[in-house]
């Protein structure tokens, strides 16, 4: 469940940010979010159970590298 609310306000955010307004959370912004997850992610494994990992990639804009 815990795990689940980090997914949560990621997609609270990026929905903030597509409507135009400043993120909640601001989990993207915020180093400790991702930690977070990661002990979450790493006591989940550490248990053997199945959960999807969270894309932190995705929602956010592409930007290309020129040279």
């Amino acid at each position: 469940m815990m795990y689940e609310a980090v997914r949560g306000a990621l997609k609270a955010d990026d929905a903030a940010r597509q409507s135009g307004n400043e993120p909640r959370f601001k989990v993207r912004e915020t180093r400790d979010w991702r930690r977070h997850a990661a002990d979450l992610e790493d006591e989940m494994i550490r248990r053997g159970m199945h959960f999807e990992v969270i894309d932190w990639d995705s929602g956010q804009k592409a930007f290309s590298f020129q040279p």
